[in-house]
């Protein structure tokens, strides 16, 4: 356990780390997302898996795990037979299905049970009752012009899919486990850390909104759209569900919810070059650069370096070597560690569950007793 005064040091290492992934992000916003996503990200998988099973991924079962690995591997499955476009009567009821989503969800409130039940069966029942309630909340809600059934989100479905395992996992997650942590060990260090980093959005948004220090460069456009595989995705997702930016549309095309049609390639300098693009773009170069330093300045407080010397070694080689794809095409980079990249969040929904009960119960401690630690 580590004394006060050395809490102290590190919470103030990682408002210094704030302010480092704030000012990159505010000069070079997409060059910074590639660079950490790329460079920081696998590693930061990798030793996160590595300490997750090393705590049993925070679980009261000891297989609990075991479904949020399948559903990674289902996704990941997915992920590929869409990029490469080979297609099977499973990948085919996946995608009619909606499976995707809905497997999504069902790993992340099926991790509020593995911290909290014991009971493998009580387990199970409430699982597949979780899992009915999810179908039927996913079950097609619009009819368009086509005469199809299909399922049309809302913003609570779109969060829930599309921002669960990005934003909110580099963000929402990461400021919770802070806050968690900053109320179970009573530090004011650790909530200034906190209201620094609820703090620093506010900054890259109403600073300077209209100013850019550098556009994007041609690699940097090429490697975030990759080919139509790249993270351009959730910034077209984002400023098109959220009315942020007009999109240019093509006259006489619709999409399946009857919406005027718009080509995510044709939709590329509204992502890059306006100020709500670029303002997005600064918050989620911010959020994931911030998220990987986060982990690797506590290596000291949750210990993620100390596990046996040949898992360390093969952790190393791996990073290596996506280090190495991610430098010789950026879009193969993305759909080979996809599986990695998703199934690392997945496995750490127990403990994102985790922080927020114990959240909970922190502030029901000090509202009871004060401040001072017990």
């Amino acid at each position: 356990m580590l004394n006060a005064q050395r809490q102290d040091q590190i919470n103030y290492l990682n408002i210094g780390l704030m302010f480092i992934s704030m000012i990159a992000a505010f000069i070079m916003p997409f060059e910074v997302f590639l660079f950490a996503y790329a460079f920081l990200g696998p590693l930061h998988y990798l030793t996160e898996i590595s300490w997750l099973h090393d705590r049993k991924y925070f679980s009261t079962g000891k297989y609990d795990f075991i479904i949020l690995l399948g559903v990674g591997c289902l996704l990941g499955y997915s992920d590929i037979a869409h990029t490469y476009k080979f297609h099977s009567s499973f990948t085919e009821m996946f995608f009619e299905l909606n499976l995707g989503d809905k497997l999504m969800l069902l790993a992340f409130t099926s991790s509020l049970l593995f911290v909290l039940v014991k009971n493998i069966f009580i387990k199970a029942v409430l699982i597949v009752i979780l899992f009915g309630f999810i179908d039927g909340w996913f079950a097609p809600n619009y009819v368009n012009a086509m005469g199809e059934e299909v399922f049309k989100p809302n913003y609570t479905t779109f969060a829930l899919t599309s921002l669960l395992p990005t934003l909110f996992h580099v963000y929402l997650f990461t400021g919770l486990f802070m806050l968690f942590g900053a109320l179970k060990s009573r530090s004011k260090t650790g909530l200034l850390s906190v209201l620094c980093f609820v703090l620093v959005p506010f900054v890259l948004i109403y600073v300077l909104p209209n100013t850019t220090f550098f556009q994007i460069s041609e690699y940097g456009k090429e490697s975030y759209f990759a080919d139509g595989k790249g993270f351009y995705n959730l910034n077209f997702q984002i400023l098109r569900e959220f009315n942020l930016v007009d999109m240019p549309t093509i006259a006489g095309y619709t999409d399946i919810y009857d919406r005027p049609y718009v080509d995510p390639k044709k939709s590329l300098p509204v992502i890059f070059y306006s100020t709500p693009g670029i303002l997005l773009m600064r918050f989620i170069a911010f959020a994931y650069l911030y998220h990987y330093l986060n982990w690797f300045s506590k290596t000291e407080v949750i210990r993620w370096h100390k596990v046996p010397k040949v898992r360390f070694i093969a952790v190393i080689a791996i990073w290596i070597s996506a280090c190495i794809v991610y430098l010789i095409d950026y879009g193969l980079g993305l759909t080979f560690l996809f599986f990695l990249s998703f199934t690392h969040v997945l496995l750490e929904f127990p403990l994102n569950m985790m922080s927020i009960v114990g959240i909970g119960k922190e502030s029901i401690a000090i509202a009871k007793g004060g401040f001072s630690k017990p």
